[in-house]
């Protein structure tokens, strides 16, 4: 971008971008050790003057220039060691600033002030205005957007932040670390100095200005630090942030009491603001949120709300070690901090609710997300080696599968090994910008182990797909498996290596209980856990008695596909009584997806599916087994997403037969559950006050399942029991859960238009509460679809430019509408081509994201395929796009 001497940055056409590449790493020229800023916040010309201590590396040449980043920016000045630079010494533009003129000694001072407009900024990344207040956004290359910066994870320096405002308007200021000094100035101005003792690179840099209430808490460590606690919000909203507190309470004590891990400064914030390009940053003792993630009481929250809470509180403060403390080298690391926090989070969701539960949510999501970008054109390693854009790479790749990939590490090794290699870790890189080889290489010192064929699930993309057969020898009384790896090219990667893939395997026998061979052979293993490293493997079990039935990927040891073309009798008998209680939840789920595809596939053709009543059976039996968890019972019921059934058909997928196939199925499974749910009526009932407890949570689950269940299988009762609820809830999980039923499953369509309306009185001037009537209106299947999400557009809730509203709208419609997105007239694509067209024009990383949905066209039958790519070519020929939304766009038409 060329500098004006307008005083304004020219704008911005477009950016396509060149690719930036591991392998090109180089460590950077100049360091900078210590960052003071000084910050004059003006909602349109908000001054930021940097003074930087930079050294100059042992290695650079007397000569080299220093580069620093911009992105936007206006230069008002710049002095080098107190002296202002001469004009020929420099080349400044909004993008770039180039000093080659610099002192000869090893360090120097850098003072640079820029002027930047926070109100104007659309993007939400830098500095920018949220309902009034001042906040910033630095991850991944935000920083650039507030000041000159070698903006870079590898930099690392100690921050102090002076931050100078109206006391009327911004009476509260935040900042990252300490609050060290604080007070008035004149013209109704005040300012406070905060000061980070922890070197930091600068995405991690935050700050906070505006008119905000708070709650407050003490925290004591472990080791008897005391530590004050804050959570801000708007006016009015303090009652909404106690379970945000409570959460990050536990979380604390628990990463002392897992790992080890205390807090290391006097002050830990929370600040919830409304318009935010993700669901929380985690800044160095300034965490700043997305308000969904903060806020939440009985009347306004579900029970998914609070358990979204309590995960992501958990990881941004887990960050505080895993992120913070020892940050990412580069950006090709970013597994290190995303994928080992996301495995810490879960860790901590299962220590707090259910085990079993947690896990098959988690994977649920690594199927119905992950697998399907592992699989279309967007598909890249959980290290890439390349990228263009880096917004681009914050995916289901990076984090879910990156966090598989740490759980495979601590199953391969044991908890104790693993622990040992954590510690070292934390012992060996504190302070450190560390790789992904630095990660590995404290579990192999500390385990004594090698991990070298492993290390290949960083570099190769693609989902594994591990075919397996089985035969029984009654007469020798041996079970034999074999069992194969193969996996597939991806862009980029057309031959891949042969990966250790760790499967823990059970064999059950008819009566449901585990069976010990007298011994295996063929294979590595340890215990039950078999080390399949090879092209193929034929594992050998003596001693079996009778033919068991074969549990594979027990919890999901892998994040593999398993082949295994099993009987239904070996499911349905591994559906009754696994012991391994993620694959009893597996094998019922196998059973319904190979119904639900043949169903599928019969409805395409035109013909109607046909049921297996002992399926149906088997339902009704997990649904009435109070042996069981309500939750696990209503995860087992809940039937494979069409998402996931399209991900299993693979190719020339019909999402209309799909739905149909789904649809038949459910109301087929509802006049076999509806006598249940009545009989069930006294054990889900829950007394007293609302509470989000994971037992209380698991019996609202199930409750509303079954009225779902009821209702698609036109059940009187089931319907007037789902408008009583929404009359007459007393919390919003039940209020929302029958809100949905009534929009989506309901006969009547004045019943469906009612709760509309009803929903919206009640609640049509709460922001995070709009979300969820947008999201029930956009997930609502239909021929029309598409003009209901155009007439949502027009609300007056909705806006463009909050990122919320985007994905509760245009998000929801796009990932989690099968038949409207895909309509068959293509008219689902051209809605969501347009809007990214316009949304790419104010905030590129979120049109990016919008993007995303296409990625699985090519799994479309011809027609609806022809129809999406259309639309993709008719955006990339409307006009120069931002590098982001350029970046998805050339991928998934494969031109990347």
């Amino acid at each position: 971008m060329p500098h004006t001497t307008s005083g304004k940055p020219a704008e911005l056409k477009t950016n396509q971008g060149q690719s930036v590449r591991l392998k090109d790493y180089r460590k950077p020229a100049y360091r900078i050790k210590t960052v003071d800023l000084t910050f004059r916040l003006d909602p349109e010309n908000t001054s930021v003057v940097s003074r930087l201590l930079i050294e100059r590396d042992k290695d650079t040449l007397s000569g080299t220039p220093l580069v620093l980043d911009g992105d936007e920016l206006v230069l008002k000045s710049l002095a080098i060691d107190g002296v202002a630079a001469d004009a020929k010494a420099y080349r400044a533009s909004a993008q770039k600033l180039t000093i080659n003129t610099l002192p000869k000694r090893k360090s120097f001072t850098l003072e640079i002030e820029t002027l930047i407009n926070p109100g104007a900024n659309t993007k939400l990344m830098g500095l920018y205005r949220s309902s009034g207040s001042y906040c910033t956004q630095c991850e991944a290359e935000g920083f650039r957007r507030i000041t000159y910066f070698t903006d870079r994870p590898d930099v690392l320096a100690v921050f102090t932040t002076r931050i100078e405002a109206s006391l009327a308007s911004e009476p509260v200021l935040l900042g990252n670390g300490n609050c060290v000094e604080s007070g008035k100035l004149p013209n109704g101005r005040h300012f406070a100095v905060w000061h980070d003792p922890h070197p930091k690179p600068s995405y991690l840099f935050a700050l906070v200005a505006g008119a905000l209430e708070s709650i407050h808490s003490d925290y004591t460590t472990g080791s008897g630090r005391k530590v004050k606690l804050g959570i801000f919000v708007e006016p009015g909203k303090t009652g909404r942030a106690h379970y945000a507190m409570d959460s990050l309470i536990r979380s604390m004590q628990w990463d002392e009491k897992a790992f080890g891990r205390e807090y290391d400064l006097d002050v830990f914030n929370i600040v919830a603001v409304a318009d935010f390009n993700m669901g929380a940053m985690e800044n160095k003792g300034l965490n700043v949120f997305n308000d969904k993630y903060v806020l939440a009481d009985p009347q306004t929250a579900t029970d998914t709300d609070y358990q979204g809470i309590e995960r992501v509180i958990a990881h941004e403060y887990f960050h505080n070690w895993t992120g913070n403390r020892i940050t990412c080298r580069d950006w090709f690391q970013l597994c290190l901090k995303e994928g080992l926090t996301v495995f810490r989070d879960q860790e901590f969701c299962a220590d707090e609710r259910s085990r079993p539960v947690q896990r098959i949510g988690q994977v649920r999501t690594l199927r119905a997300a992950q697998f399907p970008e592992d699989s279309g054109p967007l598909a890249h390693a959980v290290r890439p080696e390349t990228y263009r854009e880096i917004n681009n790479f914050y995916t289901t790749t990076i984090y879910e599968k990156g966090a598989e990939l740490v759980r495979m590490i601590a199953t391969i090794l044991g908890p104790k090994k693993f622990r040992k290699g954590m510690d070292l870790y934390f012992r060996r890189h504190d302070g450190q910008a560390a790789t992904i080889e630095d990660f590995v290489k404290c579990f192999e010192d500390a385990a004594k182990a090698d991990f070298s064929q492993f290390m290949l699930w960083y570099s190769q993309a693609g989902t594994p797909v591990v075919p397996v057969s089985a035969e029984y020898d009654r007469e020798n009384k041996k079970l034999t498996l074999s069992v194969e790896q193969t996996l597939a090219p991806t862009p980029g990667q057309a031959r891949k290596r042969l990966m250790h893939i760790p499967l823990r395997i059970g064999l059950v026998g008819a009566d449901g209980t585990d069976i010990s061979p007298a011994k295996t052979t063929g294979i590595e293993h340890d215990g039950d856990l078999y080390h399949l490293k090879s092209r193929s493997h034929k594992i050998v079990f003596h001693g079996v008695q009778s033919r068991p039935a074969v549990s594979i990927n027990r919890d999901f040891s892998a994040p593999v596909i398993i082949d295994f073309s099993q009987s239904k009798s070996d499911l349905a008998q591994l559906a009754a009584g696994d012991s391994d209680a993620f694959n009893r939840w597996q094998a019922f789920q196998e059973y319904g997806m190979r119904l639900l595809i043949s169903a599928t596939r019969a409805l395409a053709r035109g013909k109607a599916p046909t049921w297996d009543d002992r399926f149906i059976s088997i339902a009704a039996q997990i649904a009435g087994n109070n042996a069981l968890e309500p939750a696990y019972r209503s995860l087992a019921l809940t039937l494979p997403g069409e998402t996931e059934i399209a991900q299993t058909i693979g190719r020339n997928v019909d999402p209309d037969a799909i739905y149909r196939a789904r649809s038949s199925l459910m109301a087929k499974m509802g006049v076999a559950l509806e006598p249940v749910r009545i009989s069930l009526a006294g054990e889900l009932a829950i007394s007293g006050a609302f509470n989000p407890s994971a037992e209380a949570a698991g019996k609202r689950s199930l409750n509303n399942l079954l009225l779902s269940y009821g209702v698609v299988s036109n059940s009187a009762q089931a319907e007037a029991e789902s408008l009583s609820q929404f009359a007459n809830a007393d919390n919003m999980n039940d209020r929302y859960a029958a809100f949905s039923r009534i929009v989506h499953f309901h006969a009547s369509r004045s019943a469906s238009a009612d709760a509309i309306s009803k929903f919206e009185a009640m609640h049509g001037d709460d922001g995070l509460l709009m979300d969820k009537w947008f999201q029930v209106q956009a997930m609502a299947p239909g021929k029309d679809a598409h003009k209901r999400i155009r007439k949502l557009m027009q609300h007056k809730a909705f806006s463009v430019r909050n990122p919320n509203r985007v994905r509760s709208v245009i998000g929801v419609f796009a990932a989690g509408n099968q038949t409207g997105f895909h309509a068959a007239d293509g008219e689902g694509y051209r809605l969501v081509a347009e809007f990214i067209r316009e949304l790419d024009a104010l905030n590129p990383q979120v049109a990016a994201r919008m993007l995303t949905a296409f990625r699985s066209l090519r799994q479309l039958e011809p027609a609806r395929r022809k129809l999406a790519a259309q639309s993709l070519l008719s955006l990339q020929k409307s006009g120069p796009l931002s590098r982001d939304t350029t970046d998805i766009l050339d991928r998934t038409l494969g031109k990347a």
